[in-house]
């Protein structure tokens, strides 16, 4: 079907005037007669007949017409979402956290990016460095954003940091060695509350032991979440080393009380990951330019 020709039925259709027509396509009245007559013989039907000094629609001339309409109103649609995809107002963001930025900043970064982009669909998926990374790499996310970087990654895989937090060691304010300094060998003694396996928090102290060849901690409680984790040690059983954006209020309630580790000054990296040589959709390339804007 000569879809130009359709197009050229649906304004004189939509106008009543060939005339009409004629003026808004900026082509000739009779072009547009002898397209239409090949048209309706391609068809098989008389879509409009002379009426005085205009046209008129048969039957079959006006379920064409609704039809019409139909398939140009997708078009613009069509057109519409387009335009807004390109510009990143429409689509679709996977997106995967660990644990530190999902609670403590993508809360704040996500509001600002839906009130600005609300068309834009997020699947967030809350896991630890290693499952993140997972993802990932198997293209099940887009982008991953990091709360301490696991100790190694591919080459595959582009990092852009955003910012540093430092990495306490607190215990409840009843422990002995609240607000004390001691040694990393003193500290690894007492027992430990920790994420699970793959949380990038226990590789980098079970890494800071191996570099100072101070044995490894016992992981006396294991959670598969912060809060868990914090809320043990403020119940007052053992230590935790954690990020200072998770403990910083409770240690300013007096909940919690920082030990501090002699020759032990650790930074966290909040890293923005993704694939390299692969380019974000519009929408990811506006997440990732609103989170460089507002990183804390």
């Amino acid at each position: 079907m000569n879809l130009h020709a359709l197009r050229l039925f649906h304004e004189i259709a939509k106008t009543g005037s060939v005339t009409r027509a004629s003026e808004l396509l900026n082509i000739s009245q009779p072009a547009i007669t002898a397209q239409i007559k090949k048209f309706e013989k391609e068809l098989s039907l008389t879509l409009m007949v002379p009426q005085g000094r205009g046209i008129a629609l048969t039957d079959a001339g006006e379920k064409v017409a609704v039809l019409a309409k139909r398939l140009f109103a997708v078009e613009q649609q069509i057109e519409q979402f387009a335009k807004d995809y390109g510009q990143g107002m429409d689509g679709q963001i996977r997106l995967a956290a660990t644990y530190l930025p999902a609670q403590f900043l993508l809360p704040s970064w996500l509001a600002k990016f839906k009130q600005r982009y609300e068309q834009v669909e997020m699947s967030i998926t809350t896991t630890n460095s290693s499952g993140a990374l997972k993802q990932l790499l198997n293209v099940e996310v887009d982008l991953a954003i990091y709360g301490g970087l696991p100790e190694a990654y591919p080459d595959s895989v582009n990092t852009e940091k955003l910012f540093e937090d430092e990495l306490w060691f607190v215990v409840a304010p009843s422990h002995k060695y609240a607000g004390r300094r001691v040694s990393l060998h003193e500290m690894v003694k007492e027992p430990f509350v920790m994420r699970e396996e793959g949380s990038s928090t226990r590789e980098r102290l079970l890494a800071l032991c191996r570099t100072y060849s101070a044995p490894a901690p016992k992981i006396a409680l294991q959670f598969n979440g912060l809060h868990e984790a914090i809320t043990a040690v403020i119940a007052g059983y053992g230590a935790n080393f954690v990020s200072s954006l998770v403990v910083r209020e409770h240690v300013a309630r007096g909940e919690l009380c920082r030990v501090y580790v002699d020759g032990i000054d650790l930074k966290n990296v909040i890293a923005i990951c993704t694939r390299k040589n692969e380019p974000l959709s519009a929408a990811a390339r506006n997440l990732v330019e609103l989170i460089r804007q507002h990183p804390q």
